[in-house]
């Protein structure tokens, strides 16, 4: 029987407040809620207030079978919103809430024994906006055994990043993700150069010495890199609700079937299948179909 993967995501627990309804969100969350789903043992690493919205994200991460004894209550901040806006096309925007409980994640001795237990830990740049949690996050993964999945989603939101948080995150990943948007600015903050998407992710991946580069391109698919191999997979079609979280979808698929030592094209190829059909859903966080559950190819 093949041993359940510990897979944690760390950082920003949220609700996402669209004009009609509160939906659970932020991207590492979102993460381990479908790492959960594709059948790891889930643990989500932040903290929420002492208030309605902070108990109502535990019960979702617990209906979703994530363990949250992780998620500290912090009674001097409140659980964090982000107001969501949709364009035509269903592209979201995004306006986050100030100094929320997820900017005061504190080390503990358990996050240290949950970290060294780790076989994936997956973490951005949103949660690292204030000290606080940004030392608690690095620390987090730097205590994860060598051999571990460290993922950056690199995510980024606003002004909450700079060149300084890029690079020491990226120094302590073995694993990046990053979308098409984001790489020119990932590049050019880290002073790599190339003239296509294909180097700039090349010469990353070989600066940093990461084990895989994930290259999302909204409905043109997708691009992997590991070692010598390169994946490039055309995005499933559907019809689109809404994106959000269809990039956390899409890290939760590429980690295990990675650490699975699955074929590139076939981690691509499932990636690709779950992060459409997350996208033909409304809000970040759902059941997903059996087919995408058990699916190895």
């Amino acid at each position: 029987m093949t041993r359940q993967l510990v897979i944690a995501g760390i950082g920003e627990v949220l609700w996402d407040v669209y004009p009609d309804a509160a939906r659970f969100g932020g991207a590492p969350a979102n993460f381990a809620c479908h790492t959960a789903a594709l059948g790891a043992d889930a643990w989500m690493v932040s903290a929420v207030g002492v208030d309605d919205l902070g108990a109502r994200a535990v019960e979702t991460l617990d209906r979703a079978r994530v363990h949250c004894s992780s998620v500290a209550r912090d009674p001097h901040h409140a659980t964090g919103e982000v107001t969501v806006t949709l364009d035509s096309a269903g592209q979201a925007s995004y306006r986050f809430a100030d100094d929320t409980a997820w900017d005061h994640i504190v080390w503990t001795p358990a996050l240290e024994q949950l970290a060294q237990r780790c076989d994936a830990v997956c973490f951005g740049t949103l949660a690292q906006r204030y000290p606080a949690s940004r030392a608690t996050i690095q620390r987090f993964v730097s205590a994860t055994p060598t051999r571990a999945m460290r993922m950056f989603d690199v995510n980024l939101r606003q002004q909450f990043y700079d060149a300084q948080v890029i690079k020491a995150s990226l120094e302590i990943a073995s694993a990046v993700k990053l979308n098409d948007e984001e790489l020119p600015i990932v590049a050019q903050l880290c002073a790599i150069d190339g003239s296509s998407q294909r180097q700039m992710l090349r010469t990353l991946m070989e600066h940093y010495e990461l084990r895989l580069a994930a290259l999302t391109c909204g409905g043109k698919g997708a691009l992997l890199m590991a070692g010598d191999e390169e994946s490039v997979c055309a995005a499933v079609p559907a019809k689109v609700v809404d994106t959000v979280g269809a990039g956390d979808a899409f890290t939760a698929s590429i980690v295990p079937d990675f650490l699975a030592g699955l074929p590139l094209a076939a981690i691509n190829r499932r990636a690709n299948a779950v992060a459409s059909y997350v996208c033909s859903q409304p809000g970040a966080v759902m059941t997903l179909p059996e087919y995408l559950v058990t699916c190895t190819d």
